[in-house]
């Protein structure tokens, strides 16, 4: 990501008194910094943020309090939480299809004037479908940094409640907080508010809660974007589809993808072979984007603390075969 946007990251949590923004932009320039080797810079500046520390353990961060964001009456607890938008569209990898639909979307709100003087509107709901760590999330923020936009990330563990009619009502603070400013919203997990009302382990505060869902997304007509994202789009209630003016698919990358992938996350790293060999891509064939993401992080790792200058390929097979040794949920 380009200096200027951490730098205006950095000013407007400063200015908002957002810590964790605040924090979150710091640290992706102390990332930067290391990636460029200037280790001493990377050390001040973190010394800057958290104060003295050891290496194990962090001092606290002391900004200005966040702004208010609406609150769930019972718990206390932020029904959203503002992140900052750190990656931006060079730091995507997407399939045809989905790079498309996406840079339409972008298209839109970057001329959404010109639409408006002929009567017409940028898409505003958006609904992002597919596998698991496949770009959902990651587009949503690729989004808002683009268009220099906040991402307010709905907390469903605050906004769900068993109690009749508090999701409802929490749902309503959501959609009024996002109606009064632009901002990107992004309702992950969307199925867990809007899962099919005919389903018979259903019960009745869920239902509630879908007709909620539509009856706000129908009414919506304020400035934000609402992205909304499942892993399960057939536990999606049929009458929810209709309410998005745009449904993006993400799928697992082919293998040309696994190479610009592989290009892109090892762009900073010295290596013995070339992203862009069949073999090497063919390692992660099958992969979500996250799942190689991280593959990638513990080669790297295991090749620093080898005190290796190259990253080699058995690096990568060692990684990922302590990967698939996990447990994965």
């Amino acid at each position: 990501m380009s200096n200027a946007k951490l730098l205006r990251q950095l000013i407007k949590a400063g200015i908002e008194g957002d810590s964790d923004s605040f924090k979150a932009a710091s640290e992706a320039v102390i990332r930067e910094e290391r990636e460029k080797k200037h280790h001493l810079l990377a050390n001040d500046l973190e010394r800057l943020l958290y104060g003295e520390r050891s290496t194990s353990g962090r001092g606290h961060l002391r900004l200005l309090p966040a702004k208010e964001l609406p609150v769930n009456k019972d718990s206390g607890l932020a029904l959203v939480e503002e992140r900052p938008a750190i990656r931006d569209e060079s730091d995507i990898v997407l399939g045809d299809a989905a790079q498309s639909a996406l840079d339409e979307v972008l298209m839109e709100h970057r001329r959404g004037d010109v639409l408006l003087a002929h009567g017409l509107q940028p898409a505003q709901r958006l609904l992002f479908c597919g596998p698991p760590g496949c770009g959902k999330t990651l587009a949503a923020e690729v989004i808002a940094s683009a268009l220099d936009l906040p991402l307010l990330v709905v907390r469903l563990d605050s906004v769900i409640s068993s109690l009749l009619g508090e999701t409802s009502a929490n749902l309503r603070k959501v959609f009024d907080y996002v109606s009064a400013r632009p901002v990107v919203a992004l309702f992950d997990e969307f199925d867990a508010l809007s899962k099919d009302r005919g389903a018979s382990d259903d019960h009745g505060e869920l239902k509630r809660s879908v007709n909620a869902v539509l009856q706000m997304m129908d009414g919506y007509r304020g400035p934000s974007i609402l992205i909304a994202t499942t892993n399960y789009e057939t536990l999606l209630d049929k009458a929810v589809w209709r309410r998005f003016d745009e449904i993006i698919r993400f799928e697992p990358p082919n293998l040309e993808q696994v190479k610009r992938l592989l290009a892109l996350k090892l762009s900073g790293v010295r290596r013995n072979f070339e992203t862009d060999d069949p073999k090497i891509a063919a390692l992660f064939k099958g992969l979500s984007h996250a799942d190689i993401e991280r593959v990638l992080r513990r080669a790297v790792k295991d090749m620093v603390l080898a005190s290796r200058e190259f990253l080699a390929k058995a690096h990568l097979e060692a990684a990922l075969a302590k990967e698939f040794q996990q447990p994965h949920y």
